[in-house]
């Protein structure tokens, strides 16, 4: 799951939990004594999704289908993929969102950890959350992180796949989702 799928299950929780499920990528390490606790909780919470959807079957199934060359990077494009999904759920291509103004806000005042510092300011100046609800942006925002990794652009090459593979990959997606919602949303305060 990426940010959308992160701030919609940490929406229930206080605006430092909020933050910190949309920051987790950016803290490295088990050592989260320099944060604050409900931030240190909101990291926690972010690694718990992640941890879920990367070992669920669902997902595990759809790695397979992959096209072998790129499949070690079938997890990334796949946290943008079902971004795609959630906003397109939630209607982001029709309506501004609160959830959406509150992490951007969040993200606006609050330093982002130095691996997200540059990325940060560009999620929330392109609208990349509701930008997620139309397939053609997700892929070029797929393309976009593949250019940031070393080497050949990995990322890239999974684009034909995941166009050709659309309907599959919502069909996974219906699944995958209740099943995270069940085990891992944060419960309205």
């Amino acid at each position: 799951m990426n940010f959308l799928a992160h701030a919609w299950l940490a929406r229930g929780g206080s605006d430092d939990f909020l933050y910190g499920n949309l920051i987790a990528d950016g803290v490295k390490g088990p050592d989260l004594s320099d944060w604050d606790a409900a931030i240190a909780a909101g990291i926690r919470h972010h690694r718990r999704v992640d941890a879920f959807v990367d070992s669920h079957p669902v997902v595990l199934a759809v790695r397979e289908r992959a096209p072998r060359a790129q499949r070690r990077y079938a997890g990334i494009a796949l946290d943008l993929v079902w971004d795609h999904f959630i906003a397109r759920e939630l209607g982001l291509d029709m309506r501004e969102s609160a959830l959406v103004a509150r992490s951007y806000r969040l993200l606006a005042d609050r330093p982002a950890p130095a691996r997200l510092a540059t990325l940060m300011p560009v999620l929330v100046e392109q609208d990349w959350l509701h930008g997620y609800a139309d397939f053609a942006f997700t892929c070029r925002a797929i393309r976009g992180i593949g250019q940031r990794l070393s080497g050949p652009n990995r990322l890239a090459d999974l684009v034909p796949w995941l166009e050709a593979d659309y309907a599959n990959l919502e069909a996974d997606f219906r699944r995958l989702w209740p099943a995270v919602i069940d085990v891992l949303e944060f419960p309205d305060p």
